[in-house]
């Protein structure tokens, strides 16, 4: 299995999109990366797909092979085939978890990565990956502005990540996070978990905001 999960992708940190593309271990211009949002083509909130499609183009993927699924519809079997990386966008976590198990998404994640493909995770895409995505509620960081009952992630990862730490915020998150009867991970805007097979370990870059409550990393 090899996770790639972030707080805010690897603009600010330079480091994670070189980790991205060493996992990946192919010529940038023929990674086929299949790029999941909430958003749909004329809404306000596509200007963050092209802005992802920008920065995938920064690492040399070319968007003629990035493939968009807006989460609308079924997941098809076909839709993955020659697929090297699931990137899932940020957004309102509560939707995306919904969203994801509605459409079949969720069993379709687990199958790729098994086969030893590669899931990277922004923000929301990356709280979907743990045991809950409580953390997204936080001090009312996301709204359930769709009411979801059903707080559990796929469990991809033994804990829960909290994305967006910064000084503003990193206290009243280790409140929350004490309070849970769950380890819980947090990560700044630079930082991410990468997973591959049983290794897992904190990509920073001189950026020491992270916690865990985690008994080992």
């Amino acid at each position: 299995m090899k996770l790639l999960l972030t707080s805010a992708g690897y603009e600010k940190n330079p480091i994670i999109g070189k980790e991205f593309l060493k996992l990946l271990n192919k010529n940038p211009s023929k990674i086929k990366v299949f790029l999941v949002t909430t958003a749909k083509r004329k809404e306000k909130d596509w200007k963050w797909v092209k802005f992802t499609l920008k920065q995938l183009e920064k690492l040399g993927i070319l968007s003629v092979n990035v493939s968009i699924f807006s989460l609308n519809r079924r997941i098809k079997k076909e839709d993955l085939r020659d697929k090297d990386v699931i990137y899932v966008c940020g957004g309102n976590t509560f939707v995306y978890l919904d969203r994801i198990k509605k459409t079949g998404l969720d069993k379709k994640i687990k199958e790729f990565v098994q086969k030893n493909k590669i899931y990277f995770g922004v923000s929301a895409g990356s709280i979907i990956m743990g045991l809950n995505i409580e953390s997204a509620g936080w001090k009312h960081a996301d709204k359930n502005i769709i009411n979801l009952k059903d707080l559990t992630g796929l469990k991809l990862v033994p804990f829960v990540i909290a994305p967006h730490i910064d000084k503003t915020n990193i206290k009243a998150t280790k409140k929350c996070a004490n309070k849970a009867d769950y380890p819980v991970v947090a990560l700044s805007d630079k930082q991410a978990v990468l997973v591959k097979g049983k290794i897992r370990r904190i990509v920073e870059t001189g950026d020491k905001l992270i916690f865990n409550t985690t008994n080992r990393f």
